[in-house]
């Protein structure tokens, strides 16, 4: 049995409760807690999904997460999923939310903002490569490098809203 999601509607109104599974075969949109970090330097975490990963496999991110546990909140999920991929724990800020229909399946995704000031210790079986890139260094390659498209689409939200013009 796979984990249990909300299934939600366009609104993210819960619906009912799904295999997560189940919702991606039956393109039911359900939610997505994610995180995009920034160093003190206010450089941004890039990332390669692990080629063992389920959903886009070695695709690049500028954000880690998953799935939102049926009742948890999105910014509860979005602390939790910092620590099990990164190993760190630290305050995540909620930035905005959105329907994103590219991808696997639809989902809301709610994503979030963190300061990591400690060593980060990722999950091999997540992650198979990170750096810190800055912001002049991420517009370049945001096009070139295969992105989750939530991933691209939350990225360009956040440049372009105040908290990603902090350096």
């Amino acid at each position: 049995m796979s984990e249990l999601v909300e299934h939600v509607d366009e609104h993210d109104r819960v619906l009912g409760v799904i295999e997560r599974d189940e919702a991606v075969r039956r393109n039911k949109p359900h939610r997505i807690a994610a995180t995009i970090c920034r160093d003190r330097e206010g450089r941004i975490l890039v990332l390669r999904r692990a080629r063992t990963m389920s959903r886009f496999p070695g695709y690049y991110d500028v954000m880690v997460g998953g799935a939102v546990d049926v009742g948890e909140s999105y910014e509860a999920a979005a602390a939790r999923e910092l620590t099990e991929e990164l190993g760190v724990r630290a305050p995540v800020r909620f930035l905005f939310k959105f329907l994103c229909q590219e991808g696997i399946s639809p989902i809301w995704l709610g994503a979030h903002e963190a300061l990591v000031s400690e060593p980060l210790s990722p999950d091999p079986g997540e992650i198979e490569w990170h750096a810190w890139l800055t912001v002049a260094e991420l517009r370049k390659v945001v096009d070139e490098w295969c992105f989750v498209p939530a991933g691209r689409r939350a990225l360009r939200q956040y440049l372009e809203s105040e908290s990603g013009n902090l350096s």
